[in-house]
Formats: C-alpha cells, sequence, structure tokens
C-alpha cells in the first residue's frame, strides 16, 4: 500500500510517500510497525492525538481496519481558515 505523509509528519519521517508491504490489519498496528522502523517515524508517531489518518481519501480512525486499503494518508488536524 502507499502511505503519504503532510506537513510536519512528512518533516520528520523526511518522506513525502512510500511503499509499505505491511501484514498490519489496523491502522494502529501499521502506526506500530512503522514506529519500530527508526527513530524518525517513532517521533512522527509519538503523539497519535495530534495526527489524523484518510484511508483511500477518507477520514478515518487509527482502530480502522485495512483490508483492502491501497492508500494511507497521515496529517496534522485540519483548521478552518
Amino acid at each position: 500500500m502507499d502511505v503519504l505523509y503532510f506537513a510536519w509528519v512528512r518533516e520528520r519521517i523526511g518522506l513525502p510517500r512510500e511503499r509499505v508491504e505491511t501484514g498490519a490489519a489496523t491502522v494502529a498496528d501499521l502506526v506500530s510497525e512503522l514506529s519500530a522502523r527508526e527513530d524518525r517515524y517513532a517521533a512522527a508517531f509519538a503523539d497519535l492525538s495530534a495526527l489524523r489518518v484518510a484511508l483511500d481519501q477518507e477520514l478515518s480512525d487509527f482502530d480502522a481496519p485495512l483490508a483492502g486499503v491501497r492508500e494511507v494518508a497521515f496529517f496534522p488536524p485540519m483548521t478552518g481558515g
């Protein structure tokens, strides 16, 4: 699946996107896998309350299943303007 990173998440990880092979069942499982990779991932995912996630461009929750998902995007909360 494609994993996309936006704003400060991208800055901490150092990539705008990457292709990930995973056996993760949920978004939270994927976050655990990514966080275990390197310190930069652990830093980006240290505070999940400061992150939002979208699955195939639909806002979702961290306990959402990943079955059939092609794209996961992580980004900070959006503000109105």
